[in-house]
Formats: structure tokens, sequence, C-alpha cells
């Protein structure tokens, strides 16, 4: 949506129209019962709300799902699934701008058996693929981006939360009957231990981001087998977990030699 903003340079503010990042709160009903809202890009919000729901634990499959409605007008979406929710839902407010929610703390996941080997090619190319499709980020900021590829890429994501992008490519993943085990994950924000979990859960061998992992992510991806690769730019990047994922040869160097 266009609006009338001001920009200074020169001296003097000079008036012009642009795009603005919306912003949408979307209330979540599952079986009747009003469990989030989810604060979120207003676009594919089936594929967020099956993400969510998938990353949480209460869906597995697209047979789980009795019903999934949308009503954009209201900003209200009413899900009917198999089984019941747990009686007591406990929200944790998940680390990043835009805050995301969860019903479940991280925890250690099973360690990941996958043998792949990637190619600082492959991870460079993801990247730039995720730049290239990131057309809202392009045109008025104020985005994060996520992609997933197993050779090529296979889903992007855009939204104003980087924890609603990892759901909504779990959600279309789910919907379109999509396997991401193996495949890498590229994500444009911090990679945090919620991230990495959720990875974890799809089954991804290698988590890529333009900028840095915590601490306890780095932890948590080391438990579970996944390579993660962080600041990947300028033709560079830092592996901070399973680097021998990774087909390139290996050189150590001594704290003496960098000082050098």
């Amino acid at each position: 949506m266009a609006n009338d903003i001001y920009t200074f340079s020169k001296g003097v503010l000079t008036r012009e129209e642009a795009d603005v990042v919306a912003e949408y709160p979307l209330n979540l009903h599952v079986n009747g019962r009003e469990i989030a809202t989810l604060i979120a890009s207003p676009h594919d919000l089936r594929f967020l709300v099956a993400g969510f729901l998938r990353m949480q634990g209460f869906v597995q499959s697209v047979d789980d799902f009795q019903a999934l409605s949308i009503c954009s007008d209201f900003g209200a979406a009413s899900v009917t699934i198999k089984g019941e929710l747990p009686e007591r839902l406990k929200p944790v407010l998940t680390s990043g701008c835009g805050t995301g929610i969860t019903f479940n703390m991280p925890k250690a996941p099973p360690r990941l058996v996958g043998r792949g080997s990637y190619t600082p090619e492959s991870i460079f190319s993801l990247m730039e693929e995720m730049a290239k499709r990131s057309l809202q980020y392009r045109s008025h900021g104020g985005m994060h981006s996520a992609a997933v590829a197993k050779g090529s890429l296979l889903l992007h994501a855009e939204d104003i939360g980087r924890h609603n992008t990892i759901d909504r490519l779990a959600g279309e993943a789910l919907l379109k009957g999509i396997n991401l085990s193996g495949a890498m994950l590229a994500t444009s924000g911090r990679v945090s231990t919620e991230l990495i979990a959720k990875a974890s859960l799809l089954g991804i061998e290698l988590v890529a981001s333009r900028t840095s992992p915590t601490d306890m992510a780095l932890k948590m991806a080391r438990e579970a087998g996944i390579t993660l690769v962080g600041y990947v730019r300028g033709g560079r990047f830092n592996v901070y977990a399973h680097p021998q994922r990774i087909s390139a040869p290996t050189v150590s160097v001594t704290t003496a030699e960098v000082a050098a």
C-alpha cells in the first residue's frame, strides 16, 4: 500500500509515494478454541497456519486437518484438527524482531544421521536465489526471507517475522507433500535455538544465514547433527558446527598465525 513519505537529502525534505511493509494480526482458533494471535505478513496465510501447527506438534500430516479456513476480512483463522489440544497451553515469547510465540520450548532434537555433502557453491547459490526472490524486501524493506533447496530451490517465503518464514516453509511443504529431509535451509535472520529445533523437525541437515547464530543455537546444532553456517557474504562464510559436510579442504591455523 502506497503512503506519503518524506525523504531528507541535500538539506531538503522531498515528498514521494512509497510502499510500507504490511503487518497483519491473525487470530487463530483451533477446534473452537482461541490459542494465539500471529503477527505476520498478510499473504499465503494458510501456509503460515499449517506450518505453525506443524512446528508446535499439533499436526503431522495433511490428514490431521479436518478444516482450515482463513477469513482475511476479519483477521481470523479457524482450524479443525484430529485429536485434542493440550488442556493447558503455556505461551513462550521467542527472540527476535516481531517476537514469535511457541507453546513448546526448544529442546535438543534427535540427532540427524544424514550423510549429505554440500559444496560452498551450493550455499552461495541458495543465498543468491533467496535474495533474488525477496521481492517485498527489495520493494520496501522490513522483511525476512527463508528458502529451502535440494540441488535446486524448492520453496521460498517472506514475512515480517523470521520465525514465520520457517513456519511458512513447513506449512507449504506439508500441504504440497514436499519432503524436506536432507535439504539446505537459508535464512536472512539470526539463527536461534527455535530455528534449529524447527529445522531438525523438518529433517534439514544444513542451515545457512547472512548473519550469526547464538551460542545456544550452536550447541543445539552440534547435538542435532546440523551443519551451521553463518555470515554468508562476499564469497565467504563461517561454519560453526559439523564442517565435515562441507566439501572443501580443511586447514588449521593457530592463534599466533591469525595474529600475524
